[in-house]
């Protein structure tokens, strides 16, 4: 596959651990060309999560994709400070990291998606690994350039499972339900990439050591963060084991992975009040159905495993740092 035959993807992220995973990714997955990303605070606040991309793509050398600064605060709210427990203080487990060089763009993320949507008509898939706040607004901003994003992927929410910030809530979800809302009201044809399916994706402490194995800077700062993330969740699955929520959201939206088991065409309600605000409840509809939405696809399994591809396409890229092959 060209560069050219590679799908146009703009990232939406609040680059935390399992973020920089994904971006690491998608900067060696042939499949796809990032073309641009925007921030939002979740984990992190939008200018730390901006901070980390920049600093991540300058590592990688590949300061040519645009990174734009997007909402702070939800829409109905204010930022409720992070994730520190979980990414650590600065979103990447302490490490500091801070690009040399690199600024971020002028535009704001729903600026630069919009400029995107217009210049890759209808080929633009949006990965969302963050709340959906920018989403949102540029849905409601930009309703003539929303037609041209041909593919959502969202990783978020929790259906038959427990949720991760609330018994019933998943983070993402949690953070801008209402944002949440509006966009699953949308035209748009998503696809929910929810904890029913990331949880049972791991990487696990030997995994993590294989990564560090594999030589050039950006392996070298994933290993250095994977220490706050297992740390975490070695709480959470009772082993040094983290889930790989983002990377897979990635993977499926590279078309890397086959999706075995999903609920489709579904319809995704988001309770915006009360105990179970978050809460993401799935709605069976049927082909051809008359109603204003696009296709709602809600994965439940895969074919393979996330942390193997991941493992094989950062095993595999000539990563600054390291010889060429």
């Amino acid at each position: 596959m060209t560069a050219l035959d590679a799908i146009p993807v703009y990232v939406d992220c609040d680059t935390g651990i399992d973020d920089a995973l994904a971006l690491a990714y998608l900067l060696a997955e042939p499949r796809v060309r990032i073309v641009g990303i925007g921030t939002v605070s979740g984990n992190v606040a939008a200018d730390r999560a901006a901070t980390n991309t920049i600093a991540l793509l300058e590592a990688a050398g590949r300061v040519d994709i645009p990174v734009a600064i997007g909402e702070h605060h939800p829409i109905a709210g204010t930022f409720a400070g992070g994730a520190p427990h979980v990414h650590g203080h600065d979103g990447v487990g302490g490490f500091g990291l801070t690009a040399e060089h690199f600024a971020p763009d002028t535009r704001t993320a729903v600026e630069l998606m919009t400029d995107l949507a217009h210049a890759h008509r209808r080929q633009l898939r949006v990965l969302a690994l963050g709340p959906l706040t920018n989403l949102a607004r540029f849905a409601e901003s930009c309703p003539e350039e929303v037609e041209h994003v041909s593919r959502v992927i969202v990783m978020g929410g929790a259906f038959a499972h427990r949720g991760n910030v609330t018994p019933v809530a998943e983070a993402n979800i949690h953070n801008d339900p209402e944002a949440a809302h509006r966009v699953f009201s949308t035209r748009w044809s998503i696809d929910v990439v929810p904890l029913d399916v990331t949880m049972h994706h791991v990487l696990t402490e030997a995994d993590a050591h294989a990564l560090a194995q594999v030589a050039g800077r950006i392996p070298a700062y994933l290993s250095r963060m994977l220490d706050t993330y297992l740390d975490f969740y070695a709480d959470v699955y009772g082993v040094r084991q983290c889930a790989l929520h983002d990377p897979l959201a990635a993977i499926i939206a590279a078309d890397a992975i086959t999706v075995t088991s999903a609920d489709e065409p579904a319809d995704v309600r988001v309770e915006t009040q009360g105990e179970e605000r978050g809460r993401t409840v799935s709605v069976a509809t049927r082909y051809g159905e008359a109603g204003p939405h696009r296709s709602r696809r809600i994965v439940n399994g895969v074919a393979g495993s996330a942390f193997e591809t991941l493992l094989d396409r950062v095993r595999s890229h000539n990563w600054p740092g390291r010889p060429p092959r």
